[in-house]
């Protein structure tokens, strides 16, 4: 068992990193999960825990996205950002981080490279001056269309795999388990 990281888990237990280009990569880092996903289901119910599935699972995904993401300059948390008030428009940005499921430190460190990039702009409040307004540039705009290609031919990839619908209804599921 190869030990090397950090914090002391075996490499094993964690997705492989890979240097694979564009799309081709993602649909490798998928079909990597999806081995792991099997191995797993074949465990004893008793040994298998949700959430580091579920954890192993979304980094995997994630990783998928990135490298596909990779040639754009964005990540999928900053792509999902830019898409986001793409479709929204300006707002503040602790409801973007809600709308984007992040919470409001995350969101920060994702908003200063886009920032950094001329993709967003932030300004303050018209309201409440400790407000900071996200809103998209031109260039965010060009950024997002050069990127939605690649977006798409991942989703499409992750449908193979777990098909929209099924996505919706753990979706909701979680929804309501939190809610209760």
């Amino acid at each position: 068992m190869e030990s090397g990281c950090a914090n002391g888990t075996p490499r094993r237990n964690m997705p492989k990193r890979s240097n694979f280009a564009g799309i081709g990569g993602a649909r490798r880092h998928l079909t990597l999960v999806t081995k792991r996903v099997y191995t797993l289901n074949m465990m004893e119910a008793d040994e298998t825990c949700a959430c580091s599935m579920l954890r192993r699972v979304s980094r995997a995904i994630t990783a998928a996205y990135d490298e596909a993401l990779k040639p754009s300059g964005l990540r999928v948390t900053q792509f999902s950002v830019v898409r986001t008030l793409s479709r929204l428009g300006p707002m503040p940005v602790t409801r973007l981080a809600n709308e984007i499921a992040l919470d409001r430190s995350t969101m920060g460190r994702n908003l200063d490279p886009l920032e950094r990039r001329g993709l967003i702009e932030l300004t303050v409040g018209e309201g409440d001056a400790r407000e900071r307004v996200a809103t998209l540039t031109p260039t965010g705009e060009v950024a997002l269309r050069a990127a939605l290609p690649r977006w798409r031919a991942v989703q499409k990839q992750v449908a193979k795999f777990v098909p929209h619908e099924e996505l919706q209804r753990l979706t909701r599921q979680l929804e309501s388990s939190a809610e209760s």
